[in-house]
């Protein structure tokens, strides 16, 4: 049995021992899997796993490498993908009763890129259901359960991407394929101590994936660093004629070097002293030691707010009333009574309530946020501060009432389609994670990968991991 440590190497060095022939496809791969068998049950992390595709991919990689075809980075990389993107015959339920038997016979854009690339799919991620796209007050809102965080079993990992989060925290995978549409890759990874990477809206074509609110809706990876994620990303990323939300071809595909310096451009950062209308006194502990690190490292920082508005007003008036028309046949046929969350059982017939007037006063609204943002990076080129306020919160929290806060970066970023990046930057005393996000305007996700990068370049948060029972 190899050691531990093999299963929380960055998939770039598992990449370099692929290349060099140090590292069978076919052996990460079962390792993966029997480690992912062993833990990911008690973790409710996967909503299945997928052995047979798995091995088969594993073999057809390790044989074409052999013969000298090696495709690239992610050849030969084990990874899951969350239970919202379809994959050819097999089960995708988007962690929902009322889909539990449903199947596509065609897979999603991302899982064609990703097979194009050789990486091998072993597993379907859990995830709360519908995305949350119904609303949810507990982390049991799931096919498989409450997703348990991998530092500490009685804590949740958070946002509707919680399987993704516990699989690459406990070192199931090499990396996991996330959603967000606010907040479900930058919580699970503040969370679990992963770095995770929200794409700019459009640069990730979402063919093939469940729609909970199309103006919103963004697919990113969550990964051991933020190189890790840029890889993943790189592969991803581009049009897509199938997906019309998609950016054109000038501007969606993204290229990465691990020989591009971290000085490539000197950066102007922004410390956001707003974002968080309080901070847990953890957080703001490991919070201010990570500012003296990006304050010395990162380029000009200076202090800086976000624009006040009634963002969130408008971000919560636009999923949810795109939220109800994506699932108005569940709603309508009372099959969304089969949810296990209290609240996604009701929830889909208030948001039906939203007029034509109140959702299109809240696109005028995101038109003038979005204006305002120009105008702040104008002078910033990244904005940062804390991934979440607190850390992560016991399983049986009320979601609703007691991990209620206002969130106003978590509506600019998701309404205005920005990228971030979090990435672990300390622990709390009781050894919980604590995450710092990078964000950046829209199509400049190389500002936020390099920041990240740069942070972790001078910390070693991301090298910590969970021992597991």
């Amino acid at each position: 049995m190899p050691a531990e440590e093999i299963f929380y190497l960055p998939l770039t060095e598992l990449a370099k021992r692929i290349e060099t022939k140090k590292l069978s496809p076919v052996e990460l791969t079962q390792l993966y899997l029997d480690r992912s068998a062993k833990f990911g049950p008690g973790l409710n992390a996967y909503a299945r796993l997928t052995p047979d595709t798995a091995l088969e991919q594993a073999k057809a990689a390790e044989k074409e490498i052999q013969h000298g075809h090696y495709r690239g980075p992610l050849h030969g990389i084990p990874y899951a993908a969350k239970d919202l993107l379809s994959v050819r015959g097999l089960p995708t339920t988007w962690g929902a009763k009322p889909y539990a038997d449903q199947v596509f016979q065609y897979d999603a854009t991302v899982i064609e890129h990703l097979n194009r690339v050789g990486a091998i799919l072993i597993g379907k991620a859990a995830m709360i259901e519908l995305a949350g796209g119904m609303g949810y007050r507990f982390a049991s809102a799931s096919l498989q359960g409450a997703a348990k965080n991998p530092w500490n079993t009685d804590c949740w990992t958070c946002g509707s991407s919680s399987g993704s989060g516990a699989i690459v925290a406990a070192g199931l995978a090499a990396f996991a394929i996330g959603s967000e549409t606010w907040g479900s890759i930058i919580c699970p990874s503040a969370f679990c101590g992963v770095s995770g990477l929200r794409p700019t809206y459009g640069r990730v074509s979402r063919y093939g994936a469940m729609a909970l609110s199309p103006s919103m809706d963004k697919l990113g990876p969550l990964a051991r660093t933020a190189e890790d994620c840029a890889r993943v990303f790189a592969a991803i990323a581009g049009h897509d004629p199938k997906d019309r939300s998609t950016v054109p071809i000038d501007k969606g595909a993204f290229t990465y070097s691990p020989s591009l310096d971290l000085k490539a451009r000197p950066l102007n950062v922004g410390w956001l002293t707003n974002a968080w209308p309080k901070l847990d006194p953890r957080v703001a502990k490991v919070l201010l030691a990570a500012e003296k690190v990006v304050r010395k490292f990162l380029g000009t920082t200076k202090s800086t707010t976000l624009p006040d508005g009634p963002f969130e007003d408008a971000g919560n008036i636009i999923v949810s009333a795109e939220a109800a028309a994506s699932f108005r046949d569940l709603i309508r046929s009372g099959r969304v009574s089969e949810l296990a969350d209290p609240l996604g059982r009701i929830s889909g017939y208030v948001n039906e309530q939203y007029s034509a007037a109140d959702y299109l006063r809240a696109l005028s609204i995101r038109e003038i946020l979005q204006k305002k943002m120009e105008t702040l990076f104008a002078s910033f080129d990244v904005l940062v501060t804390a991934s979440q306020p607190v850390p992560a919160v016991p399983l049986d929290t009320n979601l609703e009432t007691d991990l209620a806060f206002p969130d106003p970066l978590g509506a600019i970023g998701n309404l205005c389609g920005l990228p971030a990046l979090s990435v672990p930057c300390g622990f709390t005393e009781n050894s919980l994670p604590v995450g710092l996000q990078f964000v950046a305007r829209a199509g400049d996700d190389f500002a936020v990968i390099q920041a990240a990068r740069t942070f972790q370049a001078h910390t070693d948060w991301h090298r910590k991991h969970p021992k597991l029972a």
